[in-house]
């Protein structure tokens, strides 16, 4: 058997270690740093950093907003889970029997139609999306007929379809918002978890 570390906090430690040694951060913010080293962790991709875009407020803004207690709002269940702060309120509206009938009567996805339900909760969160492409699109378009403005976006919808699209409309036009984001078609639950988890745990 090859000899492998056991200890957590080391593991931890070493896989840092390595990401810093192995990833380009100068286009980033300084302090999205710890940010970006969670999602590279999360994927173990170094090379995704040329495709992060995270802007100058989003750490400053989206801490806040997390130490003042306001809710996270997240489009999948695998992004409720991976988070590791059980402190911070986080809603996933998907499963609500609302979410279907409104997709139904609307034509749209499960997952555009949960981000409706969204609505009373908006006002200063911190919205998290890491699996439907049409949830963040559904999130845009509702900032756009002027409800509430979350505090922060974390927006990373994976995919073939929509994917990259959605992500270059935050990117083009974040409405006034900070964002963290990974263009292109890659993303999923584990980095938008990330996200949140380097903002509560850091990267150390």
């Amino acid at each position: 058997m090859t000899p492998y570390l056991r200890d957590p906090a080391a593991i931890y430690r070493r896989s840092f270690e390595i990401i810093r040694a192995e990833t380009d951060f100068s286009r980033l913010p300084p302090d999205a740093e710890p940010v970006a080293t969670r999602i590279i962790h999360a994927c173990g991709m170094p090379e995704i950093a040329a495709d992060l875009r995270i802007s100058e407020d989003f750490v400053t803004v989206a801490t806040a907003a997390l130490t003042a207690g306001k809710p996270v709002l997240v489009d999948a269940e695998m992004v409720r889970h991976g988070i590791i702060d059980k402190q911070i309120t986080v809603l996933c509206t998907l499963n609500d029997p609302r979410a279907r009938e409104i997709g139904v009567a609307t034509g749209t996805t499960r997952s555009a139609a949960a981000v409706e339900l969204w609505r009373d909760q908006l006002d200063g969160a911190v919205v998290v999306i890491g699996n439907a492409p049409t949830a963040l699109f559904a999130l845009l378009e509702l900032i756009d007929k002027c409800a509430p403005k979350p505090a922060a976006i974390v927006a990373f919808p994976v995919g073939f379809v929509g994917a990259a699209e959605s992500k270059d409309e935050l990117h083009a036009n974040p409405r006034g918002i900070p964002y963290a984001t990974l263009l292109g078609r890659k993303g999923g639950s584990a980095m938008a978890a990330a996200a949140v988890n380097a903002m509560t745990r850091g990267a150390a």
